[in-house]
């Protein structure tokens, strides 16, 4: 399996970075940055005081924002893929907002829509949707014509021929989006918790670094560092699953 060979490459790049970490840490010798053992061993009296609430709320918001993304981005990608009227109309309108930088519409979100979790989804959906949006209409596009025809000759229907074609040749890009943008959007959580909240991973890491707690900051590094790759195998899983006639 590739996720497999991921956790194995992870595993090799954990502990070189770990080594690397600690001779830094030790040639500094300053109190801002710890060792990583000092994290590790710290990790019990940290658990202990339910960080796993901030994990589950981040995980909440990651969720949803995926979610709505996947439903917004599938829904216009096909529509500006089988429609040329469409794309015309919106294809503009994704060639401009594309490459935006949506950290600058953190404050716009966040007055329309408040500090609550509405605006830190709201933003995460600003991030994935336009790479969904143009992958899946880019999928569909290159499919050859000619690739229908033997279903259309065997009288298969519409959904027929989206099932069996459509979205097979969707599912590959479309999760290859979604690997290369988990970890941008983990970023701007992490950038939009600290604002107007009480919970999620990322207030714990500034809330930790405004007290001068180090090691609780950098031990809610190395967690949001976790959920990163968590999620990014998990994506690599799905792909496998639901893509195996790659293999």
């Amino acid at each position: 399996m590739k996720a497999l060979k991921k956790i194995k490459i992870f595993i090799q790049g954990f502990v070189i970075f770990n080594i690397l970490w600690y001779l830094l840490a030790i040639t500094i010798n300053m109190r801002v940055l710890p060792k990583p053992t000092d994290i590790y061993l710290n990790m019990g009296n940290i658990f202990s005081e339910k960080i796993y609430i901030h994990v589950l709320v981040s995980l909440y918001r990651v969720a949803a924002g995926l979610s709505i993304s996947l439903i917004i981005g599938i829904f216009i990608g096909l529509i500006m893929a089988y429609s040329n009227t469409w794309n015309k109309i919106l294809n503009p309108l994704v060639y401009f907002t594309y490459p935006i930088p949506k950290t600058a519409l953190l404050p716009v979100v966040m007055l329309l829509f408040g500090l609550g979790d509405t605006s830190k989804i709201i933003v995460i959906v600003l991030i994935l949707v336009f790479q969904i949006i143009v992958a899946v209409r880019d999928s569909v596009m290159n499919i050859s014509s000619e690739t229908y025809n033997p279903l259309r000759s065997l009288g298969a229907s519409k959904l027929q021929i989206f099932a069996h074609i459509t979205l097979p040749s969707i599912l590959p890009e479309l999760l290859t989006s979604l690997r290369l943008s988990i970890g941008t959007a983990l970023s701007i959580l992490f950038f939009t918790e600290g604002y107007g909240t009480q919970y999620g991973i990322g207030y714990y890491i500034l809330d930790a670094w405004s007290r001068i707690d180090y090691i609780e900051m950098y031990a809610g590094i190395v967690i949001l560092s976790l959920l990163g790759f968590t999620l990014f195998i998990l994506i690599d899983i799905l792909e496998e699953l639901v893509c195996s006639w790659k293999s």
